[in-house]
């Protein structure tokens, strides 16, 4: 096989990283970014199909639990209101999304609550449900794939400090809890408003 550096334009199909075999899939024409799980450069052609869906979880992981607390503590001294926040990087710029409403959508269409523009990500990728307390992650038939600290999943519970990652992009859970009796609401965020 010829092997397709980042930044190569190329058609839609599967990619396998040459030095961490992950594998990314494109839906559309477009160019190749870095591999998400390691920043390589270096690509062969390959079949979605032929790798483990365990595999491309545990290369999906975040990295160390420590980081990923470190990182939540960081998001939650900035957030005032009490409620449950989406956190991710967005051009070195920390963006902060509420989850107020019962379904939250994510994915690279425009119509999407949470926009990820990327080659990664699918137009529908998928969905945050609330129910009362319960916070739900559904994968919305994405062809890369839902991964929660690491590991595919089709729905999962979510809890305070958990890690999605949805193409190249890892989303933080963040739960900021009230005074005890005090009302929880959700409010725009404090910190960079996606």
């Amino acid at each position: 096989m010829t092997p397709e550096s980042s930044g190569t334009i190329v058609d839609a199909g599967s990619f396998r990283c040459t030095h961490c075999d992950y594998v990314l899939t494109l839906d559309s024409a477009g160019p190749l970014g870095a591999c998400p799980s390691c920043g390589g450069t270096q690509f062969e052609r390959s079949s979605l199909f032929t790798t483990s869906i365990e595999a491309a979880g545990a290369q999906a992981s975040a990295g160390s639990e420590t980081e990923r607390m470190r990182r939540v503590t960081s998001v939650r001294s900035a957030l005032e209101t009490p409620g449950d926040y989406l956190c991710y990087e967005e051009q070195g710029e920390m963006r902060v999304v509420p989850l107020a409403g019962a379904w939250t959508r994510i994915g690279r269409s425009l119509s999407a609550d949470i926009h990820l523009e990327d080659q990664t990500v699918s137009r529908r990728h998928a969905m945050i449900v609330r129910e009362g307390d319960t916070i739900r992650a559904l994968d919305d038939r994405s062809m890369n794939g839902l991964f929660l600290n690491g590991e595919r999943i089709d729905s999962a519970p979510l809890h305070d400090g958990d890690e999605l990652l949805i193409g190249r992009y890892r989303l933080l859970l963040v739960s900021v809890r009230g005074v005890a009796g005090e009302e929880h609401e959700t409010a725009p965020p404090t910190a960079g408003a996606a």
